[in-house]
């Protein structure tokens, strides 16, 4: 079918979220956020990151599985039909 575009975006999203979340805590009192007035948006939105990165690799992990149409589904082997 292709690749699906979760996947690459997932893995993005949590490579960069990761690496702005560690750089959040590794810098949590630091001068730097005197701008933000002491709000840490590196680890803030790095945590959000990595999460949004999270879930968008799942669902295209499995949604790959439930589409493949060369390995069905276990119900859907041996020309079973399904129950009604």
């Amino acid at each position: 079918m292709g690749l699906d575009i979760r996947i690459p975006l997932g893995l993005i999203f949590l490579i960069t979220g990761g690496m702005m979340s560690i750089y959040g805590l590794l810098t949590r009192n630091s001068a730097i956020y005197e701008k933000s007035l002491g709000i840490n948006l590196n680890l803030g939105w790095g945590l959000l990151m990595f999460i949004f990165g999270l879930v968008m690799f799942v669902v295209g992990r499995r949604q790959k599985w439930q589409d493949d149409p060369v390995n069905p589904r276990p119900w859907e082997r041996e020309g079973k039909a399904p129950r009604h």
